[in-house]
């Protein structure tokens, strides 16, 4: 009994997660972009199937997209770019920004939407970031909109997972300045 019970204790000690975890950087926003909203909601970030899941994919040069199970992002998808892009919408506007639900009294001003049709690493080199996004106005304070977007970032795939997630944070800052820019 006492051998089964070691014999337990060691494989559960053995038993953990092979897998490694990598974050993605928050890039610097640049330069202000002042908008007509003083705050903004964002919606949670909607990403195709693949895309919200913890398994990073990448293209392979026949078109397929795969994963490997051990190399995981570090946080669920959808939920980091959402609070990353209400970091960088507030960094770049200077608006009060908060990711969905908003936590303060006040209705927001505006509220943005981005619904991603496809992310991925592409065998090319390059990160591919593409979809809609959308601009609703609560308070009416300012124009209702909507736009595509189409960004795209280098990596290096001799660099591994790091540079993927370097180019994924720099679309989503381009995201950023982009509905800063011409969604306000």
């Amino acid at each position: 009994m006492r051998v089964a019970l070691l014999l337990t204790i060691a494989l559960a000690g053995c038993a953990g997660d092979p897998s490694l975890r990598f974050a993605v950087p928050q890039p610097a926003a640049g330069d202000p972009i002042r908008i007509a909203a003083r705050t903004v909601e964002i919606r949670e970030v909607t990403l195709p199937t693949y895309a919200d899941s913890e398994e990073i994919f990448v293209e392979s040069p026949g078109g397929f997209i795969s994963s490997d199970p051990s190399l995981l992002w570090a946080d669920q998808p959808s939920r980091a770019m959402t609070l990353s892009l209400s970091r960088l919408m507030g960094e770049i506007t200077g608006a009060r920004t908060a990711p969905e639900p908003w936590p303060f009294e006040s209705i927001p001003d505006a509220r943005i939407e981005v619904r991603v049709d496809e992310m991925v690493a592409g065998a090319d080199g390059l990160f591919r970031f593409s979809g809609q996004y959308f601009i609703g106005s609560p308070t009416e304070r300012v124009a209702e909109r909507s736009g595509v977007f189409s960004l795209t970032a280098p990596y290096q795939s001799d660099l591994g997972i790091p540079s993927i997630a370097n180019a994924r944070a720099v679309v989503l800052r381009d995201l950023a300045r982009l509905i800063a820019d011409q969604g306000f």
